[in-house]
């Protein structure tokens, strides 16, 4: 599948909604938090494809804020999986060349999620082959509602005029403002929403949904989507034969 991909036209970025954890160990008859452990398998295959590829940009959505209305025996196993995994993956990150970030609001986290996440970060700082970004404790609408607020204050101050607010300067108060928008995000388990996920960042990104069950996630499936991606007409506002002139 790989020789139907121009490698020269390869999304920057790409965010993926990571969704069916539960679902799938459900119909195997386990427990979810079961799926959720299976889906670091998922995570690791397709980082692995992403870099291949040349994509410089991964954003996963790892935990929404909307995902503390779980039950808490779920919250719990899903703080320890990621301190298990973010810990246990560290060496191959930096073997890898990929640079770990996060967005999201952190201080919600447990101290420990924070300390191993904050170490991760600092420790893998200095790769450069690709960005895994994890959104953790995400939500788009809190996102642009704290740039609105900063903006605010910031006019009050003096520091900005109400002239200069325009969609370049809002870029620079989003989690997002050192990372250029996604150009493809995928959806896996069948779901076609964005569930408050980069509303901001995904204006223009061309959306491939797949009914893959997120712990079932592998290499094909992201190849899947690129092929996707590279048969689309990005037009961005403008006409087919403006974009074949230019």
């Amino acid at each position: 599948m790989i020789e139907q991909i121009n490698l020269q036209n390869v999304p920057q970025h790409v965010a993926i909604i990571m969704d069916g954890n539960g679902r799938w160990a459900k119909q195997q008859g386990l427990d979810r938090l079961f799926g959720h452990s299976q889906g670091v398998e998922s995570v690791r295959d397709t980082l692995k494809t992403a870099r291949e590829l040349g994509i410089k940009y991964l954003t996963l959505y790892a935990f929404s804020t909307e995902n503390w209305n779980r039950p808490k025996s779920e919250i719990d196993g899903l703080m320890d999986l990621l301190i298990e995994a973010v810990t246990h993956e560290l060496m191959e990150l930096n073997n890898n060349g990929v640079r770990l970030l996060t967005i999201g609001d952190l201080n919600a986290l447990p101290e420990n999620c924070q300390k191993s996440l904050s170490d991760a970060i600092q420790k893998t700082s200095n790769n450069k082959d690709i960005t895994l970004v994890l959104a953790l404790n995400y939500s788009s609408q809190s996102e642009i509602t704290s740039a609105i607020k900063n903006i605010i204050a910031d006019n009050n101050s003096g520091k900005i005029t109400i002239d200069e607010i325009n969609p370049e300067l809002i870029d620079t108060y989003l989690y997002t403002k050192d990372i250029p928008d996604p150009e493809l995000l995928i959806r896996t388990s069948g779901e076609r929403r964005v569930s408050n996920f980069l509303l901001w960042q995904i204006a223009y990104a061309e959306f491939h949904f797949t009914s893959v069950f997120w712990p079932d996630f592998r290499r094909q499936h992201l190849l899947e989507a690129i092929i996707d991606f590279q048969q689309r007409e990005r037009r961005f506002g403008m006409t087919s034969d403006q974009i074949n002139k230019a």
